[in-house]
């Protein structure tokens, strides 16, 4: 497949060339084209790669993410399923803004968000909800979708 081939997603990724192995798996867990976000996790954990490199195959496959973990894309009805919390914690929010990434109004990675949820034993949710609330935005994405 060459560049002027490639679709929108696999586009993303000049001269890449597909991983048959990885292909064959992603096409295994995918659902009409799409992969979810949970089902990416799970089979970087199977296979010992990054969500990167499921993202970046599903790219190439132009098999879609959906049902991001964080509520940011793919949810039905609405494409966003994230909704900002009613308060943050002056605690919460130190620990949320020690992980923004180029400086006081930079983003958070979505890793840095699982990284939270896992330390604090909570929701992936309820930290990305914290983040819409005190107006930070969550990328890049872990799968490369954002």
């Amino acid at each position: 497949m060459t560049q002027t081939d490639k679709g929108h997603y696999a586009a993303k990724h000049r001269d890449a060339k597909v991983d048959e192995g990885l292909a064959a798996a992603v096409q295994a867990k995918s659902v009409g084209g799409k992969l979810s976000c949970p089902a990416a996790e799970a089979l970087a954990a199977e296979l010992a790669v990054t969500m990167a490199e499921i993202g970046k195959t599903a790219d190439l496959l132009e098999v879609r993410i959906n049902g991001c973990q964080l509520g940011l894309f793919g949810h039905s009805p609405a494409e966003k399923g994230v909704k900002p919390a009613e308060e943050v914690s002056h605690v919460f929010e130190t620990l949320i803004r020690s992980r923004l990434v180029g400086g006081p109004a930079g983003p958070m990675p979505c890793a840095a968000a699982w990284e939270i949820a896992k330390l604090r034993k909570m929701p992936r949710l309820e930290v990305s909800s914290a983040c819409e609330k005190l107006g930070i935005k969550i990328k890049p994405c872990q799968l490369g979708a954002f």
